[in-house]
């Protein structure tokens, strides 16, 4: 029996690569992968349509797995690569997947970039709070007085907050959902492939080998407790006062806004009216 028939979900990963998938047991990666097929397979995109790329890190083994276009790309410059693949085919829906080390670090220049010039690509920024797959550094949205390898009296570094940077560069979609919200971050996942501009989905995921064991977590339920526990929705947040704010974060959508003009769109515009001036010179 093909396994099509079993789910339709089969139908977008590679069956022959090595299942279960080189992620550690509780790790949170997984079900974001699940949620970018669930959003594409409701969406109704050809899975040849689809080219998802990744940098470097844990997360950004995901293209191993998924049946679509993929690339595999170097530290922090999955954004680049999907930039140079948006150019040239614009008509392709590009996802980036990438973690809180590879985008927000060596990778932040070009996600500041990629906001500001609004061009067509569908960021996913698993944040897991550490570096993970280079053994438990800090990373530049690990929370103040949290511990890592490298910050063994707690972190001293004021962490980013990935939302706030998108929607500052001028992203058209950004949201922040968790793994705990499930049904949550595939909805979100899926508004963010149909907005055309970039877009950010941030989800905050779980490390429970490395970020966990170093602050304490129990397994990795414990962790998912923590995401339902500290993380509030939007009408709630905008109620609450900043004690009440104080260990919490929002999930929600913050900015949906298709006023402005997507790069691609912009710059097929400026070349016709280009290579119209050509012509027109060559014809005077």
């Amino acid at each position: 029996m093909e396994l099509e028939t079993i789910s339709p979900y089969h139908g977008y990963l590679r069956m022959k690569k090595k299942f279960p998938t080189v992620w550690c047991a509780g790790c949170g990666i997984g079900a974001v992968m699940s949620a970018i097929i669930r959003a594409v397979h409701e969406l109704g995109i050809s899975k040849n349509n689809i080219v998802l790329v990744s940098g470097i890190g844990c997360s950004s083994r995901m293209p191993i797995y998924v049946d679509f276009n993929t690339l595999h790309t170097t530290h922090g410059r999955a954004i680049a690569f999907g930039t140079g693949i948006k150019m040239v085919r614009p008509d392709m829906k590009v996802i980036v997947v990438s973690g809180d080390g590879d985008g927000m670090a060596i990778g932040g220049n070009h996600f500041i970039h990629a906001a500001r010039r609004n061009i067509d690509i569908s960021m996913v920024l698993i944040n897991n709070y550490i570096y993970g797959m280079t053994g438990g550094q800090v990373s530049p949205t690990t929370p103040l007085k949290s511990f890592a390898y490298t910050a063994p009296y707690g972190s001293i570094d004021p962490p980013f907050d990935a939302v706030k940077l998108a929607s500052g560069a001028g992203a058209s979609y950004v949201a922040r959902s968790t793994n705990y919200h499930a049904v949550q971050t595939s909805k979100y996942i899926k508004r963010a492939i149909e907005r055309k501009g970039f877009s950010m989905v941030e989800v905050i995921s779980q490390c429970p080998v490395l970020y966990g064991r170093l602050n304490k977590f129990r397994s990795p339920v414990e962790m998912l407790k923590w995401q339902r526990e500290h993380a509030v929705t939007m009408k709630k947040w905008d109620k609450m006062n900043e004690e009440e704010r104080t260990g919490k974060f929002p999930i929600g959508e913050f900015i949906d806004d298709d006023s402005r003009a997507e790069y691609t769109d912009a710059y097929a515009e400026m070349s016709h009216k280009a290579r119209e001036e050509v012509r027109n010179a060559k014809n005077a």
